[in-house]
């Protein structure tokens, strides 16, 4: 880009990258899918964010609030809590029972399938996994240096998971992960949603009148009054006037027929649609039969969804 087409803004920035070697390309945004690759370092483990703070402290400048502590001493804690950690973890491991067995099997020279002991720290090694014991205070002490760090990104669950497999190994180590990240609140916010947009909504076309359209549903499992426990609700969907017909839980197609025949069909005449769940009496044969006899169109709502027939709901 000619300087003279460079605002006051770009002319600054264009001194400063002045100072590196490199070259830009533009990228669609279709092709453009790995963009955030490195603000999700996959490979960050306890020892490198101590290299990396102590080797490029103005990065951790960047975090930290001018009023918070400085990186030098930021680093002495890190270097103290990671001395901790290990400490915690050989003393959890000589209290287990199973696995003090294993190093002291070890110790004299033996050898058990898939363990070893790290020659440094003499931490107990399962498949060069750490092994951690059943202790969850370590556990999480572990989990929160790994994910809550401004260095790991506040990985999900998935990628947190994968990257712990290769260096850590507890017996319940996958659904640990799923409670603590699904717990909290800024994992939950910054997650990416992978499904596909919802559509829009397709509501039931609206009648041309009163009663030619009727939405039917039951409500049961209600305290027995004068030898009744259900109601049939009818709804017409033009005027919303609804019909409260009390009947049994029990009640059988036949039944049905001659509740509709006697509160719908004898006042109102009979409608063009019925919509209805796919409870048994609505899908049975005699009302099927009747239904047709009657030239009544029945529109059945999704299962399981029970909110294409909202009328009764509400």
């Amino acid at each position: 880009m000619p300087s003279k087409l460079l605002t006051r803004r770009q002319a600054h920035w264009a001194e400063f990258l002045s100072e590196f070697h490199f070259s830009i390309t533009y990228h669609p945004d279709r092709v453009a899918t790995l963009l955030d690759a490195f603000s999700h370092w996959d490979d960050v483990y306890l020892e490198r964010e101590e290299d990396f703070i102590s080797k490029s402290p103005m990065n951790l400048q960047q975090l930290l609030k001018q009023d918070e502590v400085q990186p030098s001493s930021y680093f002495a804690v890190k270097v103290e809590s990671f001395s901790n950690l290990i400490d915690s973890i050989q003393k959890a491991l000589w209290q287990d029972s199973q696995y003090r067995n294993i190093i002291q099997v070890l110790g004299k020279g033996k050898s058990i399938q898939h363990y070893s002991l790290d020659s440094s720290s003499q931490l107990l090694l399962f498949k060069d996994q750490v092994v951690v014991p059943n202790e969850p205070t370590i556990q999480l002490s572990i989990l929160q240096k790994h994910h809550d760090s401004p260095l790991a990104g506040h990985s999900g669950q998935e990628k947190t998971l994968k990257r712990f497999k290769r260096d850590f190994h507890w017996s319940g180590m996958t659904q640990f992960f799923k409670d603590y990240i699904s717990s909290r609140q800024q994992c939950s916010r910054n997650k990416n949603i992978h499904h596909k947009k919802f559509g829009l909504l397709k509501p039931l076309p609206i009648p041309n009148g009163p009663w030619i359209c009727l939405s039917m549903d039951f409500i049961t499992q209600l305290p027995l009054s004068n030898s009744f426990d259900s109601i049939l609700v009818i709804v017409d969907r033009f005027s919303k006037m609804a019909v409260f017909i009390p009947t049994m839980s029990s009640i059988t197609s036949l039944d049905l027929a001659h509740l509709f025949i006697k509160n719908i069909f004898s006042n109102n005449g009979s409608p063009s649609i019925i919509v209805s769940d796919r409870g048994p009496v609505f899908v049975s044969s005699f009302w099927t039969n009747l239904c047709q006899k009657l030239k009544i169109s029945r529109d059945f709502s999704t299962a399981y969804h029970p909110e294409t027939d909202d009328r009764q709901r509400w």
